[in-house]
């Protein structure tokens, strides 16, 4: 199957819009042919100046010229920016779409797709590789019809006073497009290549070291805890100065190449008037030494567009790579939970098909329950709830919800069976009322309110100026982490899903806000199937059932007391825990 052009990809996501943007390369292209005539009437200008000197008063064409040279140059800008309008504005519909169809896609994906592929690797492809074909479309099309229709008036032109100056004015031409073509081939495709890898490294390496602030700032960290987005920097960096330097003699040559015209200009010049200099020569040399500096800015464009046609194709195939991406499958006959049980028949799972995250994990929960997942970490404890929940489908084995296997749920029935709050919990930039709604659009405000209530919130509500209303991010209104959990469970309590799974929730919150985000849980968890996912295993002491997990799999399961009993790895987990509180409390004190 023969593989679409980059151009026609982006034509079909113009649609209707298309005809605008061949519209600017039309009007694009004229307007560089009308900005070739002022040229020819500065020519007339210098022609009668010469015919009358030194008795300037006979010019009788000068300001006429001159006008007409000013009217040509005008109406080229004019055209150029009717063109630029056009262009943009088939641009931003194409930008738009190409962001739409890339959201929608992604909002069918696994729930862990954004975490597994990279947030800020994801975040650059849908913003930054959109931007790239908005800039392409809006001003490096319509400018590459100019530089095309350029090349083709001036060949008329430098032929049309004297083909030996024009044959001459060429030759600078033929060589800064062999340099050219020599650094924007397949080798400079691949560089473009590395490069956007390099700054996607570099970009994914960001936002995790962004979200990793607080956890430095809690225990105490340095900057070398984010070894690897300094060692993404030093990459790029690396690479960089590498390539700049591999450009740098063919860089050199082709500027001296475009540049080089007046040489030959010049050495012709010398050979054609060994006989003496005639007045149509002199007119005619004047005319080229004021035109050909048009080549070496054409060239350029012409280069800079190949170069840029080259980031367009590697932001498409970027774009693809997510479109690529295939959602979970959906079932023809959904079926609905009986009830909120959670059971795991042999689950394996790998994120990269090698080392498995899970393996031949089964374990069984019934409705009303609260299990805990404990264990080291990489045991494979968040990724058995994100099994769970969906985020992925299980390599081997099936997951049961209410006794149906979850990929025979339909995917707004299961999200409406389980809720999740994480340890680092997410508002939008909205209103707390509408931030809480979202666990139930159509719920009245006095359903609102009653969560919120639930979820001891109401010394938030309090001190806000709007109260509920008030938009959380403007006029300096922030709420604190462990304000922020307690409206994130108020939005679960708002759903009243029958499973909820707690992701160690309560890690970063101060004393006070800790306590109240533990009768927020308690309020919560009545009558749910509670999962928690714990590092405090004080937490956790009165679970029914605790799943002590190791390189992914059980390693020990039963209740606080029967593993302690045992004398394995939770009683092991345990004294070290207890040391390390100890060890806290008496630091404290110290100090």
């Amino acid at each position: 199957m023969k593989k679409q052009s980059n151009l026609k990809r982006l034509m079909e996501y113009a649609g209707k819009y298309r005809y605008f943007t061949y519209t600017s390369w039309i009007l694009s292209a004229i307007s560089a042919i009308i900005a070739l005539v002022p040229y020819w009437y500065i020519w007339k200008i210098i022609k009668e100046v010469l015919n009358v000197y030194p008795d300037f008063d006979k010019a009788e064409n000068l300001v006429h010229n001159g006008w007409m040279a000013v009217i040509f140059a005008v109406l080229s800008m004019f055209i150029y920016v009717a063109g630029l309008m056009c262009s943009h504005i088939a641009a931003f519909r194409v930008a738009t779409n190409i962001r739409i169809q890339a959201m929608e896609h992604i909002v069918k994906l696994p729930l862990g797709f954004p975490e597994d592929f990279g947030s800020g690797r994801l975040r650059k492809i849908v913003n930054e590789s959109s931007g790239a074909t908005e800039t392409y479309l809006a001003h490096q099309l319509p400018d590459k019809a100019g530089a095309i229709a350029t090349p083709i008036g001036l060949i008329v032109m430098l032929f049309a006073f004297d083909l030996r100056l024009g044959l001459l004015s060429l030759i600078p031409v033929v060589l800064g497009f062999l340099i050219m073509m020599s650094m924007t081939g397949a080798g400079m495709a691949q560089k473009m290549k590395e490069y956007q890898n390099a700054l996607d490294d570099m970009s994914n390496e960001a936002v995790e070291y962004i979200r990793g602030i607080p956890v430095v700032k809690t225990f105490g960290q340095t900057v070398f805890s984010f070894k690897k987005f300094k060692d993404s920097i030093d990459r790029y960096g690396v690479w960089v100065i590498a390539y700049t330097k591999q450009l740098r003699m063919p860089m050199l040559f082709y500027t001296a190449a475009i540049n080089s015209v007046f040489a030959f200009l010049t050495a012709g010049a010398l050979i054609f008037t060994r006989n003496g200099v005639t007045e149509e020569f002199l007119l005619n040399i004047l005319f080229y030494i004021i035109i050909t500096p048009i080549i070496s800015v054409t060239l350029t464009k012409i280069m800079f567009q190949s170069e840029n046609a080259m980031i367009v194709d590697d932001a498409i195939k970027r774009i693809d790579t997510v479109l690529a991406m295939k959602p979970l499958k959906e079932t023809s006959a959904p079926k609905v939970p009986k009830d909120s049980s959670v059971v795991l028949e042999n689950v394996t799972y790998s994120y990269d098909g090698t080392k498995p995250a899970l393996d031949n994990v089964s374990i069984h929960i019934k409705a009303g329950e609260t299990v805990a997942f404990v264990g080291p970490s990489g045991g494979g404890k968040t990724t058995l709830a994100n099994i769970i929940s969906r985020f992925f489908d299980a390599d081997k084995g099936r997951v049961l919800v209410g006794g149906v296997d979850v990929r025979d749920i339909h995917k707004q029935e299961l999200m409406n069976t389980v809720s999740f709050v994480f340890q680092n919990s997410r508002l939008i930039k909205a209103s707390i009322f509408e931030n809480v709604r979202m666990g139930k659009p159509d719920a009245a405000r006095e359903e609102v309110m009653s969560a919120l209530k639930d979820a001891q919130c109401m010394d938030i509500i309090e001190k806000l100026p709007d109260g509920v209303d008030t938009v959380i991010g403007t006029k300096g209104v922030y709420l604190s982490g462990g304000e922020m959990q307690r409206i994130a469970i108020a939005r679960v309590i708002l759903k009243n899903a029958p499973i909820i799974i707690l992701d160690e929730a309560t890690a970063f919150a101060d004393p006070d806000n800790e306590v109240r985000v533990q009768q927020a849980f308690s309020k919560m968890a009545e009558g749910k199937t509670v999962i928690v996912i714990a590092h405090r295993l004080s937490t956790v002491v009165n679970a029914h059932k605790i799943f002590v997990l190791k390189d992914g799999k059980i390693e020990e399961s039963g209740t606080y007391s029967e593993l302690m009993e045992k004398n394995g790895l939770f009683e092991k987990m345990w004294n070290n825990y207890k040391t390390s509180v100890q060890w806290k409390v008496e630091k404290e004190v110290s100090l």
